[in-house]
């Protein structure tokens, strides 16, 4: 028997999903967690029988995900994808901690709620948050060469505190 997105079937049985079917079947998997999702595959459901494999699996999982946000935090004042990096972490951290998967909807719900507020301002008031937004990177930036140093590589367009 193979599993084809769903209950298992015999190769006679199989047939090409159509599309009111996947629709029913992301309909599905939204109401499920990442993490019940990430616990239903095959490789996951062999961990998870072990459980001494499935402890090491869920602490390392534990590392790899508190690093990628660690990581992510230390750079949200840099340039660069700090935001982006820490809900990474989270998703890696989601596929087996409820209190992630709950943190990591909460961020989208407040993400979505600040777009959507965003989006229905006049252009003028976009235009001032990203000059702000900006504004606040380059300070950071300077603030971070005055404390650092200017690396020898960066060229001369550079004169601050050389």
């Amino acid at each position: 028997m193979t599993r084809l997105n769903g209950p298992e079937t015999t190769a006679p049985e199989r047939h090409r999903e159509t599309r009111d079917e996947r629709i029913a079947r992301y309909d599905e998997d939204d109401v499920r967690s990442l993490r019940e999702r990430v616990a239903d595959t095959a490789w996951r459901r062999r961990l998870a029988a072990r459980r001494s494999v499935n402890h090491g699996y869920r602490v390392a999982v534990g590392v790899v995900g508190g690093l990628i946000v660690a990581v992510g935090l230390a750079t949200i004042p840099l340039p660069g994808p700090g935001w982006l990096t820490v809900i990474a972490g989270l998703f890696v951290l989601a596929s087996e901690f409820t209190w992630a998967e709950r943190l990591l909807e909460f961020t989208r719900k407040h993400v979505k709620r600040w777009t959507d507020w965003v989006s229905t301002q006049p252009i003028w008031v976009r235009v001032l948050i990203g000059l702000l937004t900006a504004a606040f990177v380059y300070g950071v930036l300077v603030v971070t060469l005055h404390l650092l140093g200017v690396p020898g590589w960066v060229p001369g367009w550079v004169p601050l505190w050389r």
